[in-house]
């Protein structure tokens, strides 16, 4: 299952991203904004990471103008670990690596069909568990 949200800035490619979930069949939990109407990122950061912490979703998307509050938000919350991608490879290596459970975007900085890339790539790579990358979690988790 996994958990999405957004701000203002990031309601436009939720829809995109939500389609795409749609299509491709994957279950999530739509944690809002509804609408371009302002609201405060920090709200929809702690819904997503609160469902991830519970167990009732795996990994989240966050999404807001640029991708960098609501990252910043969702990594204040121990056990997080939020990475703002804005490319396929960073998406990859982010779960290779860091075995990141949210992936933050920019509803500004990226379109609607490189986000979804973005989003598949995050969503199907698993953790490498290699051993340097389990030992630089633990420091960060520390």
């Amino acid at each position: 299952m996994i958990a999405i949200a957004c701000d203002h800035g990031g309601y436009e490619l939720k829809q995109e991203i939500l389609k795409y979930l749609d299509e491709e069949q994957i279950a999530y939990k739509d944690f809002g904004c509804d609408s371009t109407e302002a609201v405060d990122y920090p709200i929809y950061a702690r819904k997503v990471t609160a469902a991830i912490l519970d167990g009732s979703c795996e990994k989240g998307i966050l999404i807001c103008g640029t991708g960098i509050g609501i990252s910043i938000a969702a990594n204040k919350v121990p056990g997080i670990r939020a990475a703002l991608c804005t490319d396929c490879f960073c998406a990859e290596a982010t779960r290779q690596h860091n075995d990141a459970n949210i992936l933050a975007l920019g509803g500004r900085v990226v379109g609607g069909g490189l986000a979804v890339k973005i989003v598949d790539t995050f969503l199907h790579t698993e953790f490498s568990g290699a051993e340097r990358h389990q030992k630089r979690i633990d420091l960060i988790e520390g």
